[in-house]
C-alpha cells in the first residue's frame, strides 16, 4: 500500500502561532528553514556559539541572534541544525540543561537520536522534518511558490501533538506544497546512511574511478576516459532523475540499452549486493556510527588521509583541465565548505 502523502490541507500553520522557534546553527538547512518559516509568519530566532561568523549573516537577514543556551531558553520549538558529530557536545552543554516540559526538539536527520549520541528527556517532544534536497533548493523553491518534498517522523510524543507540530513546520518551509511522507528516525537514518555509502557517494565515486582507471590502464587517453566515465554521467543521472531508469533507457540508443541490460549486471552483481548487505548491517548495528564517532574524536586522521588521496587521483587533474574548456559550466570551488554553526 502506497504511503500517505500529506499536503497543505493536512497541516495547520496555526500550531506554531504564538510560539518562538529557535534554529540552532545557520548552515545549509538551518538558514533555509529559518528564512522560510519567517516568511511564513513564524517567530524565529537563531542560536549560535559566541563569535560565530554566521551571526552577522543571520542578523543581516532579519533575525535576532543569541548564544545557543539563551536561544533554547527562549524557544518553544528548537531545531538542531548542526553537523552530526557536533550535535552531542552542543546538546549536552548548551541545549539539554534548558529543555523544560512542553518544549519540542526538531532534527532534519536522525543519526544522533537514533544511535543515542544524545539522551532525550522524557518531558519533551522530539520530531524530524527532513527535506529531500539541499538547503539552497529548499529556500529557492519556497521563494518560487513551490516546495521541496520532505519526510516527517515522531520520536517522542509527550504532548500528543508532535505530529501536528511536524506538519506545521513542514508547511512553514513549503514542503507540504509538494508532499510530505511519514517515516521513523530509524528508517530515515539507516536508509540515508546506506544511500550515501553504497550508492550515491561511495558507490558512484568508486564506480567512476574504477572505470576511469580501467580505460587508462588499457592505454586510452585520460581525457577520453574522463568524458566516458564521469562527464557523461550527469546526462544519465538527469534522465533517471526526471523519468526513472526505464525513462532513461527510452532516451538512449539501442546499442547503449543493450550494453546496459546485458553488461551492467556483470559489474553490479550478486557479490556487490553481498557487500551492500554488509554495509547495511554495519549501519543497523551502530558499528558505522561508533567508527565515525571514534574517527572524529581522534582528529579525523584517516578521514583526511583518504580525502587527500582522492584529490591527487589522475581523474581530478584531468577533469580540472577539461572543465576549464567548458565555458557554459558554472565553475565552483567548494573545497572547505561545510555546515555552518
Amino acid at each position: 500500500m502506497p504511503a500517505k502523502v500529506y499536503t497543505d490541507k493536512d497541516a495547520d500553520l496555526g500550531v506554531l502561532k504564538d510560539k518562538t522557534i529557535a534554529v540552532i546553527g545557520y548552515g545549509s538547512q538551518g538558514h533555509a528553514h529559518a528564512l522560510n518559516l519567517k516568511d511564513s509568519g513564524v517567530n524565529v530566532i537563531i542560536g549560535l556559539y559566541q563569535g560565530s561568523k554566521s551571526a552577522a549573516v543571520a542578523k543581516k537577514q532579519g533575525f535576532k541572534v543569541y548564544v545557543t543556551a539563551e536561544a533554547v531558553k527562549r524557544a518553544d520549538v528548537i531545531m538542531v541544525a548542526l553537523p552530526d558529530m557536533v550535535q552531542a557536545e552542543v546538546y549536552k552543554n548548551e541545549i539539554a540543561p534548558h529543555l523544560t516540559k512542553g518544549k519540542t526538539l526538531l532534527f532534519s536527520h536522525g543519526l544522533a537520536v537514533h544511535f543515542d549520541l544524545i539522551q532525550l528527556p522524557e518531558e519533551v517532544d522530539c520530531i524530524m522534518v527532513a527535506p529531500k534536497g539541499p538547503g539552497h533548493m529548499v529556500r529557492r523553491l519556497y521563494q518560487e511558490g513551490k516546495g521541496m518534498p520532505a519526510l516527517i517522523a515522531v520520536q517522542q510524543n509527550k504532548s500528543r501533538k508532535a505530529k501536528q507540530t511536524a506538519l506545521a513546520w513542514a508547511k512553514g518551509i513549503g514542503s507540504t506544497r509538494a508532499g510530505v511522507l511519514q517515516t521513523t528516525f530509524k528508517e530515515e537514518t539507516e536508509t540515508d546512511l546506506f544511500g550515501e555509502q553504497a550508492v550515491l557517494c561511495g558507490g558512484a565515486s568508486a564506480l567512476v574511478q574504477a572505470g576511469f582507471e580501467t580505460l587508462v590502464e588499457a592505454g586510452y587517453q585520460p581525457e577520453m576516459a574522463y568524458f566516458e566515465c564521469l562527464h557523461e554521467l550527469k546526462l544519465i543521472c538527469d534522465l533517471m532523475y526526471e523519468s526513472g531508469i526505464a525513462g532513461m533507457r527510452f532516451s538512449i540508443s539501442e546499442t547503449a540499452k543493450y550494453g546496459d541490460i546485458t553488461r551492467g549486471p556483470r559489474v553490479i552483481n550478486a557479490k556487490t549486493k553481498v557487500e551492500m548487505k554488509k554495509i547495511l548491517k554495519e549501519i543497523q548495528t551502530g558499528k558505522f556510527t561508533k567508527e565515525w564517532v571514534k574517527e572524529h574524536k581522534g582528529g579525523l586522521k584517516n578521514y583526511h588521509k583518504l580525502l587527500k588521496a582522492g584529490e591527487k587521483h589522475q581523474i581530478e587533474k584531468t577533469g580540472a583541465r577539461l572543465r576549464s574548456m567548458m565555458p557554459w559550466m558554472a565553475k565552483k570551488n567548494i573545497k572547505g565548505v561545510s555546515a555552518s554553526y
